[in-house]
């Protein structure tokens, strides 16, 4: 196991998953609302799988997707954070930013200020040179979120090959952004 990494930021804890967790994953996974840009709402068991696979990831890597915790409350509200993008891919291999957080923690800027956490140990602790974040072409709150980040749209499009032909939600675009590009746009003052 590598050494744990958990991001903090002034409202957010980005942590390793606990079985606390598994309840409020499971009911935000189910909520249509939320799996708009999905293929459908999960079950329980493939929401738990979901969070087994988060958790067997950071416990290899030390990060990952992080259980999403707020500290007013230490509530759970969802994920955020940085992994290796399924290989299938045609960009892969990459590691990918992602997010997905409860209905009623929309509109507060978590999702924005949790990743922008996640990129700073992406490039300042990992020191990678890319990350990318993909999404439904119409799933314009994810894109905003991408490009609030700083990350920049692909000209093209792909089909994702996890999702079968003919899905709605097969098309997706692709948004990346470089190290240099976040240094630049993240100097200290």
């Amino acid at each position: 196991m590598k050494k744990l990494i958990e991001p903090l930021t002034e409202r957010l804890l980005l942590r390793q998953w606990c079985n606390e967790d598994r309840a409020p994953f499971a009911e935000l996974n189910a909520d249509p609302r939320v799996m708009k840009y999905f293929p459908g709402i999960q079950t329980r068991q493939e929401s738990d799988a979901s969070v087994d696979r988060a958790s067997a990831h950071i416990a290899e890597h030390g990060w990952g997707f992080w259980a999403l915790e707020r500290l007013e409350d230490n509530r759970f509200i969802g994920f955020v954070g940085i992994k290796h993008a399924p290989e299938e891919l045609p960009f892969s291999p990459c590691v990918e930013i992602g997010w997905r957080l409860g209905v009623s923690y929309w509109g507060h800027g978590y999702a924005t200020e949790a990743a922008r956490a996640s990129l700073d140990v992406a490039f300042q602790v990992l020191g990678l040179n890319e990350v990318v974040s993909f999404a439904v072409v119409n799933n314009r709150p994810s894109r905003v979120v991408m490009e609030r980040l700083g990350m920049r749209e692909d000209p093209q499009t792909f089909e994702h090959p996890l999702l079968p032909e003919g899905s709605p939600l097969r098309r997706h675009c692709l948004y990346r952004l470089r190290a240099a590009e976040w240094r630049r746009d993240n100097k200290p003052d």
